[in-house]
């Protein structure tokens, strides 16, 4: 339906406009017996299913360091409100010098000690041990940059200040310039950033912010009352440690990432409640189409490096997929594995780098569809969703129904014959997996289904060919015999193929749980499945895998330069310097 305009022209009318408007909740697209249909694309400009926001706590802070950075200008930039704030602290000190009595003064001291380092040194080794005891590695780690980066900025101010103290009788200790104010710094940033590493988000850590806000202001307080500091001094350090102190504790591990919990879980797996369910369950309608009824985790066991889900999705009957959760903290996971690798045992030949959250869920999304087209069996895909830009990306699948792990499965010649015939198709499609391990090669009704593609590879070196069959083999003979699985490995593989194979093994070489799986089976029982290989194979010289570049060669050095830096941290600690 079509009107026509002043100039000749035809324009669609309002009844025309309406019906276009229905067009995406009408179209469907059945995809593996799944129907997609709703979808919705997202305006330009309109918010992401879970935005990127400060909250209120963080537009607080935000808030206190503009209002710092205006009274440092004021206290130091400008000679007439120099002059002005001088005066203001001299007529507070006066005051507060002409109501002394030996009584309060008793008193004042005695409250004095909450800025000594014997009282703020061992609040934070209790902070840092109680992170240790719970393996909060990362909490832990942004613990004491904020701790290190408070302290070498106030360090760095006061030098660079050089404020004398304040001219009234000082009853006090105290040690170095005035501004800011040391103790109430550390103090501050000690107590605010244990609420937030080990307090978890609630009434509890309001209680333990308000507490701390009264610790530090009775120290505040007792340094005005013994004139071992301005009242501008006291402000600064007071909004100065905590200010920085968060910044940087929520940069290195933000809430929504690393929440504060006591229970014994993999840093990977993010919580799937409250705003992120719902930005998921968003994000699945819109972009996919796909109306969900619940999400829940599934298979935490073998996932590091994602949060695995299944989600249930409305239908005649209701079916559910797989779906899993990637974000910036797994990126960063891997990279960091990475350059410990390379320093311990060299750069992989193959190894794989990404840039992004994104392009990680992009390359894994097209591997399953390069495996699909080698018709090799894997789940079907179904794309992928932005939960938030850059950051968060969900990636969903067939969920396999019926289906175990490898490491779980019944293990019988056919399904070792069926295993081993798909890493032949994979040699002969040009592809390898890179991470065959018991959690990613499933069993459903006898047969053999490969999952996890996100590293995997296409045109792989003969090396990563080798090492994709030695890792299958093992993973076999696990719940096999290492004979039995030679044996019926020379139906598809050649003796030098499998001899390569494992010549080019070794401890790197082969995923983490079949580590500890065989490390379990040598201990139990005696049987070392590698070298069992290695003795039914022909003889093959070791393959090294230790390369030697000037990326390692940088950072061993670096490695080396943060590990004396951190010694001499804990040493100067413990003589009662550093950053306590």
């Amino acid at each position: 339906m079509t009107e026509t305009t002043p100039t000749g022209s035809e324009r669609p009318t309002a009844e025309a406009g309406s019906a276009l408007g229905g067009l995406g909740a009408r179209r469907q697209v059945q995809l593996g017996g799944v129907v997609l249909s709703g979808r919705r694309r997202r305006p330009s400009g309109e918010k992401p299913p879970l935005p990127r926001e400060l909250s209120g706590s963080g537009r607080l802070w935000l808030i206190m360091g503009v209002l710092t950075t205006i009274l440092w200008i004021s206290l130091f930039a400008f000679p007439q409100t120099t002059e002005f704030w001088n005066r203001v602290d001299n007529n507070a000190l006066g005051w507060l010098v002409d109501r002394r009595s030996d009584s309060l003064t008793d008193v004042m001291k005695a409250i004095h000690a909450l800025g000594s380092v014997w009282f703020i040194r061992p609040l934070r080794w209790a902070i840092m041990g109680v992170l240790a005891g719970f393996r909060r590695f990362r909490i832990l780690f942004g613990v004491i940059v904020a701790f290190s980066i408070v302290d070498t900025l106030q360090r760095g101010l006061s030098t660079a200040i050089a404020r004398p103290r304040p001219l009234v009788p000082i009853v006090g200790d105290w040690v170095g310039y005035a501004h800011p104010s040391a103790p109430v710094a550390l103090l501050a940033v000690t107590v605010v950033v244990a609420g937030l590493a080990l307090v978890p988000k609630g009434k509890w850590r309001t209680r333990w912010f308000v507490a701390s806000g009264v610790m530090v202001g009775l120290l505040a307080f007792t340094r005005l009352y013994l004139g071992t500091d301005h009242p501008s001094d006291v402000v600064i350090g007071w909004i100065l440690g905590p200010v920085v102190g968060v910044l940087v504790f929520r940069w290195v591990a933000p809430e929504s990432v690393f929440p504060v919990n006591y229970r014994r879980a993999r840093g990977a797996h993010l919580d799937v409640t409250g705003r992120r369910g719902v930005a998921i369950k968003d994000a699945l309608q819109e972009q996919l189409g796909m109306r969900v009824l619940a999400i829940e985790p599934f298979g935490m066991e073998g996932s590091g490096g994602s949060t695995p889900l299944r989600v249930q999705c409305d239908g005649e009957p209701d079916c559910y997929l797989f779906a899993k959760l990637y974000a910036r903290n797994h990126l960063r996971a891997d990279r960091w594995y990475k350059v410990a690798r390379t320093i311990l045992v060299g750069s992989l030949e193959d190894e794989v780098r990404f840039t992004s959250v994104r392009r990680l869920v992009e390359y894994e999304d097209y591997m399953l569809l390069k495996l699909r087209e080698a018709e090799l069996p894997s789940p079907q895909p179904y794309g992928f969703v932005e939960i938030t830009p850059e950051t968060e990306y969900l990636i969903v699948t067939e969920f396999l129904d019926g289906a175990a792990e490898l490491g779980d499965a019944e293990v019988d010649d056919a399904v070792i014959d069926d295993a081993l015939s798909v890493m032949r198709k994979l040699w002969d499609s040009g592809l390898a997996h890179r991470d065959i391990k018991p959690a990613n090669v499933m069993v459903r009704d006898g047969r053999i289904v490969l999952i996890d593609p996100a590293f995997s590879t296409v045109r792989p070196s003969p090396w990563r060919q080798a090492v994709d069959l030695a890792n299958m083999m093992i993973i076999l003979a696990l719940r096999s015999t290492a004979d039995h699985v030679y044996e019926r490995a020379l139906r598809f593989f050649s003796p030098d193929d499998i001899a390569e194979a494992f010549a080019a093994t070794r401890g790197v070489t082969i995923p983490s749980q079949s580590r500890s799986s065989l490390a379990l089976l040598k201990r139990t029982e005696g049987i070392d499945l590698v070298e069992r290989f290695r003795q039914l194979a022909p003889h093959r010289e070791p393959i090294s895998i230790q390369r030697w570049s000037l990326r390692r060669l940088g950072l061993t050095l670096g490695a080396a330069v943060v590990l004396a830096w951190f010694v001499t941290l804990v040493i100067q600690n413990l003589l009662g310097a550093g950053f306590v």
